[in-house]
C-alpha cells in the first residue's frame, strides 16, 4: 500500500483523488492547498504548505497537481525528501528547472494522461500489426476558459509558463513520441493575441517519421485526436474522446492509467520519464519564436 499525499487541489485533483480511491495500491495519507476551503471534506491529514506535509512524514509518494509556477520547488523538495513524485505537465515552467529536477535523481513522474486514453492504447495495438507509419498527426483543441475553472492561472504565462504551447504542447507532443519515439523540432508556427498569448500553434516534428501537432486554445468545442497514415496509403486514427459523452469524461480512466503505472514505478523503483524532453521541445518552440 503506498501512502500518498497529493499537493494541489484544484481542477485536475478531483481524478487523481477519485483513481486513489479506486485503485487498490494506494491510500490517500494526506492533502494539501494554499485555499483553506479546498481542504475541507478530505479524510486525511490537511495542510497549507507541502513542506510542513513533508516534515510530518508518514508519506511514501506524493503527487504535485499545484499550479504549474510551483511545479519545480514543490517537485525539488519532494525529491530531497527521498519520496517518489508523480506530477503534473509541465514538469516545471522552465528547461533550467526542469533540467535541475532530474539531476537531483530520484523517482521522477510526469503525468501525460493522454498516453492511457483507450483509444490511443488500442491504436498502438493496431498499428503492431499494421504497415510502417508514414506521417502522424495530432490534434489538440480547446477553448482553454471551458476546461481551467476556477484555476484561472491557467490563464496566466507567468504561472502557467505560457499558452497552448507550454500547457497543451507537452501532452500532444508525448502522444507523438509515443507513436514516433524522441522528436526533434523542425519548424513551428504561433499565432498570439493582442495580449501576447500564444492561442495556436501548429509544430512540425521528427521522430521514426515526420509529425505535425496542432494546437488550439480558441477552438469552438473540443477535439483530442491521433490520425496515422501508413505507407500503404491507409489511414488509421484515435478519437480520444469517442464515446465519453461527459464533459472531460475520459479523464476518469487515464488519471486511473497515470496512478496505477506510477505505481508500478514506485515498485520498481525505475522511470523512464519524458517530461524533460517535452519541455525542451517547447522551450525551443518558444526561442525559436523568438529568433533566439
Amino acid at each position: 500500500m503506498i501512502r500518498v499525499g497529493v499537493v494541489g487541489l484544484g481542477v485536475i485533483s478531483r481524478y487523481y483523488l477519485a483513481a486513489i480511491a479506486e485503485l487498490p495500491e494506494y491510500e490517500l495519507a494526506a492533502v494539501c492547498d494554499v485555499d483553506r476551503e479546498a481542504l475541507v471534506g478530505h479524510e486525511a491529514r490537511d495542510y497549507l504548505h507541502h513542506r510542513a506535509m513533508l516534515a510530518d512524514g508518514g508519506l511514501d509518494a506524493v503527487v504535485v497537481t499545484a499550479p504549474n509556477d510551483v511545479h519545480a520547488e514543490i517537485v525539488g523538495d519532494v525529491l530531497d525528501a527521498g519520496l517518489p513524485v508523480c506530477v503534473e505537465k509541465p514538469l516545471a515552467t522552465s528547461l533550467a528547472d526542469g533540467r535541475d529536477l532530474v539531476a537531483r535523481g530520484g523517482l521522477l513522474f510526469t503525468a501525460f494522461h493522454r498516453r492511457y486514453n483507450r483509444h490511443v492504447r488500442a491504436l498502438r495495438e493496431e498499428l503492431a500489426k499494421a504497415a510502417p507509419v508514414e506521417s502522424l498527426t495530432v490534434r489538440y483543441l480547446e477553448r482553454i476558459e471551458d476546461h481551467v475553472g476556477r484555476d484561472r492561472w491557467y490563464l496566466d504565462m507567468a504561472r502557467s509558463g505560457g499558452g497552448c504551447v507550454a500547457d497543451n504542447g507537452p501532452n500532444a507532443l508525448d502522444v507523438a513520441r509515443l507513436f514516433l519515439g524522441p522528436l526533434a523540432l523542425e519548424s513551428a508556427v504561433v499565432v498570439r493575441d493582442s495580449a501576447g498569448v500564444d492561442r495556436q500553434a501548429v509544430l512540425n516534428v521528427r521522430g521514426r517519421a515526420p509529425a505535425v501537432v496542432e494546437l488550439d486554445w480558441s477552438f469552438p468545442g473540443e477535439v483530442k485526436d491521433v490520425e496515422v497514415q501508413l505507407v500503404d496509403g491507409s489511414v488509421l486514427r484515435a478519437d480520444m474522446l469517442a464515446g465519453y459523452d461527459e464533459f472531460k469524461g475520459s479523464l476518469w480512466h487515464e488519471y486511473a492509467g497515470v496512478l496505477h503505472d506510477f505505481a508500478r514505478a514506485v515498485a520498481s523503483g525505475h522511470r523512464a520519464d519524458g517530461g524533460l524532453a517535452a519541455l525542451a521541445l517547447v522551450d525551443q518552440v518558444y526561442r525559436e519564436e523568438k529568433g533566439a
